[in-house]
């Protein structure tokens, strides 16, 4: 039984250098997880997302066209066992494979540390990976590579935090972005 008490706010930027361009966060969820104190954070996906963007996404992986590492996320759902899917922006960084999750706790980060594993789609190709999360001392250097790559599309969600941000900065806003290291069988 999840207990989990949600409330959704309108959040002011509180980094301590903010981007004066960063869009504000609306529509942020803030949960307190009765099993840990930690307050999760997570970004509700506007309508054009849901219905616009991640579907041409979604489509353009299933025929196998990749922008800079786009794939399908398939995540077995943590209640029903079902499959689940969503796209997603893979990161290879220094030889090593990453899942961020730039909106925050998402329904296919649960899903993930539940199941521990997945599998990803380019195209007619599935590879099975395992997952394992990152601690949040560890993300930094990830989140920097991540905000480097795909700061055009999710650069809003780090509330004006950027890949030139300094690594206080960077550690500070880490346990709002779960990350997974992937390693594909």
């Amino acid at each position: 039984m999840d207990t989990t008490t949600t409330t959704t706010t309108t959040t002011p930027n509180p980094n301590p250098n903010p981007n004066p361009n960063a869009a504000p966060t609306t529509n942020a969820t803030v949960s307190s997880a009765p099993d840990t104190g930690i307050e999760a954070r997570y970004l509700t996906p506007d309508w054009a997302a849901r219905h616009i963007v991640n579907p041409i996404v979604a489509g353009l992986v299933k025929v196998g066209f990749s922008v800079r590492g786009a794939r399908e996320l398939h995540v077995r759902g943590r209640s029903t066992g079902e499959w689940r899917t969503v796209p997603v922006n893979l990161l290879t960084h220094e030889g090593t494979t990453y899942l961020v999750a730039p909106r925050g706790r998402t329904q296919w980060v649960r899903n993930l540390r539940a199941a521990g594993e997945g599998r990803l789609r380019l195209g007619r190709r599935y590879d099975d990976f395992t997952a394992v999360e990152l601690a949040d001392a560890d993300k930094a250097p990830i989140l920097r590579a991540y905000l480097e790559s795909w700061a055009f599309e999710v650069g809003r969600f780090f509330d004006g935090v950027d890949a030139e941000s300094t690594d206080a900065q960077l550690a500070a806003i880490a346990p709002g972005f779960p990350v997974f290291e992937v390693e594909i069988a």
